[in-house]
């Protein structure tokens, strides 16, 4: 995992052979295993990895929310770096774990997320400034996604509040790409929120999105698709309880990839082509 060269390079390739952007989300709540499983540590790991065994071969990405694996303390931790260790190795890993500090906290969190656990890219809330990215910045090649419009009941409550003459998650946007243009920084951007997402889109060309609610929240594929791809960077769209929750019974590893599959399909026929 550590000595992967390129992520980005490695995306792009990906999402070129498979012809769609589809994003392997893991998120493993022990109350939502299939019936075969334990609900405990054990059983988030064994889901996880049954995930990634029947479903990854569809997917250009593999999402982890770490805080499935972390609220079981040490044991969790021990589980999480097993499963990002196993990974196909032309997978771009994301490791979703919303962090946002400064100075050297944000340094600790970025040697753990990208250094010991090897992930490709992370998602980053933008609250603190430049601080809060430039400590992961400094790990060559490296991907982060700054939380911008979320695919949330109560996303806009914050996010849109007006700023001046444009709700504040344009004025992250806006900063983003005014600010990092090589494509290592992106934007999160819900797919629950389509009219958002094509300003967003608008206002930062260059940016790759990664795109959640699609699946599970109901949110608009076809704009996901549209608005996720940059001119620096390819975009995500990522499914995650669309595909977990395919089945609880026996055959829930069948089911995921069954699932998975069908969400290629899908955007292999609508299409999101990659910028030239």
């Amino acid at each position: 995992m550590h000595d992967r060269p390129d992520p980005l390079d490695r995306l792009r390739a990906r999402v070129a052979r498979l012809g769609a952007p589809l994003c392997l989300g893991i998120d493993p709540h022990p109350d939502a295993l299939p019936d075969e499983l334990p609900r405990d540590v054990s059983g988030v790991e064994r889901f996880a990895r049954g995930l990634v065994e029947a479903a990854a071969e569809f997917a250009v990405a593999v999402k982890v929310n770490v805080a499935f694996f972390e609220a079981f303390g040490s044991a969790g931790w021990a589980a999480l770096e097993r499963l990002v260790a196993d990974l196909p190795a032309d997978h771009f890993l994301v490791l979703d774990a919303k962090r946002g500090d400064i100075g050297t906290t944000a340094e600790r969190y970025a040697e753990s997320l990208f250094g010991l656990l090897g992930a490709d890219a992370v998602t980053l809330s933008p609250y603190l400034g430049e601080d809060t990215v430039e400590p992961f910045l400094a790990y060559p090649g490296r991907v982060v996604y700054v939380v911008t419009r979320t695919s949330n009941p109560s996303a806009g409550t914050l996010q849109d509040l007006a700023v001046g003459s444009a709700p504040l998650h344009e004025h992250v946007a806006s900063w983003v790409a005014g600010r990092w243009t090589d494509g290592r920084v992106g934007l999160v951007v819900g797919a629950t929120a389509p009219a958002e997402m094509a300003r967003l889109r608008r206002l930062a060309p260059a940016l790759g999105f990664l795109v959640p609610g699609v699946g599970a929240q109901d949110g608009d594929l076809a704009a996901a698709l549209e608005h996720c791809h940059g001119i620096a960077a390819p975009g995500l769209v990522s499914i995650s309880r669309g595909i977990a929750s395919a089945s609880r019974g026996d055959g829930w590893r069948a089911a995921a990839a069954a699932s998975a599959q069908s969400w290629l399909g899908r955007m292999q026929e609508a299409g999101a082509t990659l910028p030239a």
